[in-house]
């Protein structure tokens, strides 16, 4: 059963805090790595809710006024969420700035939302973003929150303060502080990633991000005392509602991840009971797992693949989904008993050995992926949504799930297919608009008020939804052939050597890929074909190219002959969100893929016109 009733009559942010500070005060919030002493340190309900108000006194003594947005650029953290939680209380407007984007990027979304303070953990972020020679012509307070990071100064009509100075300041505040906001306030800004052009700012109100956890709440249950473990950035609305709005008004624990590059040693350290992800985690843990096998005895893999084979018809029969048929099957009963139990400790292992609910969002999950973790006792709950929306529309759940799906609408959401199958929604969480955008704000929506989501769906039997694709990222060859890239691009990555792909081809005469390998495959490859790994030019090497098309062409077999690239090139970097070739949803920004690549991508066709 959901757990929406015990937030009946909250209608705002502050007061979904709140409540579980009172019925939680003495329980476990929030865990963070402490550096300078190297020890993890934790801060109770109770503890949070004074630095949150000691946070919303310093705010008021600043003189900060109710719907002035304070733009946020920190990692996920106490601070972070202490920033947070303070400014919605005193009726600001968050704005979250992405911790590893550019300060480009940071210096846009601080003018285009006319952002009054800037939050930051570091005096070398604000630097950055003064170096870009961008005009700041609303920003007047910048706020250091790490220890001896900065004494008070002023540049010009910029007053950069530290967060020990401001909170000095605020425990003298003897007024009222503001009053709490209205259901129909912003709750934040959420600059959208977006694969294409400059993001748009999304206008939360707290009834759309209320609604939506108490929605969540209907198809995921945490336990009070459940522990997550954060690490998908705040700046992410996916994580900003389900892995913090919703964890902190259930009474549970929130763990900060060091950093991603330690994300499996703090998996292991902190056991978490419940995290919310992107796909691309889980297909590195089950790639991590295929490695460990392939390192082990043959016997190994095959017992493993046994296991997920009966674990995997054992739930597709509790989720209503074709089962497979094996000459085996009989033995099942044996397996289950036997085996399985063992199997799926070497992958829940990599999670600490407690984890129940894995949540995953952003893009489709890998079926094989799916397939592993279903089998062996581990379902990934996959859902659906967009920043739009909250972000959540639809999604599976515990007791039924099917992963080739984004299961059931939530139950306050309204999905219906317009033209081209396109999918529309209305629901309490779909967003106000965009900021300043009244043309975007007008395009988003249909004539009779419907938010246009660009994905193309279908219902299967059982009324869960499942995702076809973009409108926009179909690609149309010169031939008029359509295909779908990411169904490609998932079918290649199949192969373990292909660590991220890119298919490409539109208005082109034929489908190529670009590729980027995985490093200890690339090498092991290169040594069997005595070639250097290291060489720059063993990416151009016909035989190595030769192979490597052979590879793709092999992945991508189950294709019409016409969606089977013809020519592959091999990238000489990853596509990562640093680089600006990922989304922080780890989406691919396909125009800027196209961009970076572009020679190389222009020579694969070199020869063969267009029309």
């Amino acid at each position: 059963m959901g757990r929406s009733s015990e937030l009946d009559g909250l209608t705002t942010l502050p007061e979904l805090l709140m409540q579980s500070i009172q019925k939680n005060g003495d329980r476990e919030a929030l865990r963070q790595y402490d550096r300078a002493t190297g020890k993890w340190e934790s801060w109770t309900y109770k503890e949070l809710g004074e630095h949150v108000l000691a946070w919303r006194r310093a705010f008021a003594a600043m003189g900060l006024k109710p719907g002035e947005r304070i733009a946020i650029l920190m990692p996920n953290g106490r601070d972070h969420v202490c920033a947070d939680q303070a400014a919605l209380a005193n009726g600001l407007i968050p704005v979250p700035l992405h911790a590893i984007d550019t300060p480009g990027a940071s210096a846009f979304i601080t003018i285009d939302s006319q952002a009054a303070t800037l939050v930051t953990n570091k005096l070398t972020r604000w630097q950055q973003i003064r170096a870009t020679g961008v005009q700041l012509p609303d920003l007047k307070n910048i706020i250091i929150t790490d220890p001896g990071e900065t004494e008070d100064k002023s540049e010009g009509r910029f007053h950069i303060r530290s967060l020990e100075s401001i909170l000095l300041e605020g425990a003298s505040w003897t007024e009222d502080l503001p009053a709490g906001p209205l259901e129909d306030d912003l709750a934040g800004i959420i600059y959208t990633s977006g694969t294409t052009g400059r993001p748009k700012g999304v206008m939360l109100t707290h009834r759309n991000i209320v609604s939506n956890v108490k929605a969540t709440l209907e198809c995921v249950s945490p336990k009070v005392g459940d522990t997550f473990l954060s690490f998908l950035p705040l700046s992410h609305t996916f994580e900003r509602t389900a892995g913090y709005y919703l964890a902190l008004a259930t009474g549970c624990i929130i763990a900060y991840n060091r950093s991603v590059l330690l994300l499996a040693e703090d998996l292991k350290t902190i056991k978490p009971t419940v995290i919310i992800s992107v796909p691309r985690v889980y297909e590195r843990i089950y790639a991590r797992v295929q490695d460990k096998l392939r390192k082990s005895r043959p016997i190994a893999k095959k017992l493993f693949d046994w296991a997920v084979e009966v674990g995997w018809r054992d739930f597709c029969r509790k989720n209503h989904l074709p089962v497979e048929k094996s000459g085996r099957s009989w033995l099942d009963g044996i397996v289950r008993a036997t085996l399985l139990h063992k199997m799926a400790n070497t992958l829940l292992s990599q999670f600490g050995g407690r984890l129940r609910i894995a949540i995953s969002g952003g893009a489709a999950l890998n079926h094989k992926v799916a397939r592993t973790f279903c089998g062996l006792g581990l379902p990934i709950i996959q859902g659906y949504g967009m920043t739009e929306a909250s972000p959540i529309i639809a999604g599976n759940c515990v007791e039924f799930n099917q992963p080739d799906t984004v299961g059931k609408p939530f139950c306050n959401v309204e999905i219906r297919l317009g033209e081209s199958n396109e999918i529309q929604v209305r629901a309490p969480s779909i967003m106000k608009g965009y900021w300043h955008r009244p043309e975007d704000t007008a395009a988003a929506f249909t004539k009779d008020g419907w938010l246009k989501t660009g994905d193309v769906g279908e219902f299967n039997a059982d009324g869960m939804l499942k995702i076809k694709g973009r409108i926009k990222e179909i690609i149309v060859t010169s031939t008029g052939e359509k295909i779908a890239p990411v169904d490609l691009e998932f079918a290649i990555q199949e192969d373990p050597l292909f660590e991220q792909v890119f298919v490409c081809g539109e208005n082109r005469p034929f489908i190529s890929a670009v590729l980027v390998l995985q490093p200890d495959l690339w090498k092991a490859l290169c040594a069997e074909m005595e070639l250097s790994a290291d060489d720059p030019q063993t990416l151009h090497d016909r035989s190595m190219l030769r192979y490597l098309v052979k590879r793709v062409r092999a992945a991508a077999k189950d294709f019409p002959s016409y969606g089977i690239p013809r020519s592959i090139a091999v990238a000489d970097e990853p596509f990562t969100v640093e680089n600006g070739l990922l989304t922080p949803t780890m989406k691919l920004r396909r125009e800027k893929i196209l961009s970076r690549w572009k020679d190389l991508i222009d020579g694969l066709y070199s020869g063969h016109p267009a029309a």
